[in-house]
């Protein structure tokens, strides 16, 4: 299949080197003439993931128009660039556009098919994929599990068997909004862990934070009209536990470094890449206000990366909630 990849950053090069891995032509756009020169000239992309030799069926591109006249597009761009790229996706007749996106539209609020969906110039059909799966575990073809979703069954299908190989299992859903919200709320609770770790809280502490972040996130999705099952799974729990424990996460990292007394400027100026959670923290709460969802933790979150609370009172701002039945 002759396929686009619609940004060259970490995760889009992974992706692009994933489904070029899996016999695709695949065709990279980037913005940045270093990258596609790089990519073209020596299969290496010089800014993100320089390390690897990319595979041979990739090119590259610093033209739209060239990467839209194939009809199955990825778009990995930042969750910032949504409003200056999707109204300029003029897409081929019956295109598959999948997101690979896990942060919210800034001005919006909305999630990245929410958004294309109202945005596009015209109709296709959409797709998320998401799910726990680190840029480099994929490109050094480790095993990993993903989640394809769509409101159309058959599209979410062709999502998953172009994605598949003998290292990445996707699975189906026909729940976006569920699998969408799963990739975005985490980055939230992960940072909490992080924070939680690096004062020292121990490993208690951690358990009991992910797994009352999960339902934090289940009853956000579900008053957005998600399903709750599917912040159950690997869209969802899984990239959660992955993101919240491992130290090569950016969001865990700087969750660790604030907790470690850091500042939050000193940190984002020397962390060397985006965490998409300290951009995402202050719309979620948007979100859980406007649909009048309780999240504590969230909460705590956003008092921290604006300095209204200190790391060492993230433990008592939680213990000290009153009293309720686990499951209400």
């Amino acid at each position: 299949m002759k396929l686009s990849v619609l940004g060259l950053g970490n995760w889009g090069t992974a992706l692009a080197n994933h489904l070029a891995l899996c016999g695709h032509d695949v065709l990279g756009w980037s913005i940045e003439s270093a990258i596609v020169e790089g990519i073209n000239n020596e299969h290496r992309n010089p800014l993100y993931q320089s390390d690897i030799l990319l595979e041979p069926g990739i090119t590259a591109t610093a033209d739209l128009k060239q990467a839209l006249k194939r009809t199955f597009l990825v778009l990995v761009v930042p969750s910032s660039a949504l409003s200056d790229v999707v109204p300029q996706l003029h897409l081929q007749k019956d295109s598959v556009l999948v997101s690979a996106i896990k942060g919210l539209e800034m001005e919006s609020n909305e999630t990245p098919l929410g958004y294309a969906q109202k945005h596009l110039p015209q109709e296709a059909k959409l797709a998320v994929l998401s799910g726990p799966s680190f840029a480099k575990d994929i490109v050094a073809k480790r095993p990993a599990g993903v989640v394809s979703a769509s409101l159309d069954e058959q599209t979410a299908r062709f999502v998953a068997e172009t994605f598949s190989s003998e290292s990445l299992k996707a699975y189906i859903s026909t729940d976006p909004l569920g699998v969408e919200l799963g990739g975005i709320l985490k980055n939230v609770i992960a940072l909490a862990v992080g924070v939680c770790d690096g004062v020292g809280f121990g490993d208690s502490a951690r358990a009991g934070l992910i797994t009352r972040g999960l339902a934090e996130m289940m009853r956000l999705a579900e008053a957005m009209g998600a399903q709750r099952q599917t912040l159950a799974g690997l869209s969802g729990l899984g990239d959660l536990v992955m993101t919240a424990t491992c130290d090569t996460s950016r969001n865990r990292t700087v969750g660790l470094r604030l907790g470690q007394g850091e500042s939050l400027d000193h940190i984002i100026e020397t962390l060397g890449s985006v965490a998409e959670g300290v951009k995402t923290t202050p719309r979620v709460l948007k979100l859980a206000q406007k649909y009048e969802v309780e999240m504590p933790i969230s909460q705590a979150v956003g008092a921290l990366l604006t300095k209204q609370m200190d790391p060492m009172d993230l433990a008592s701002s939680l213990l000290s909630r009153p009293l309720k039945r686990e499951f209400d």
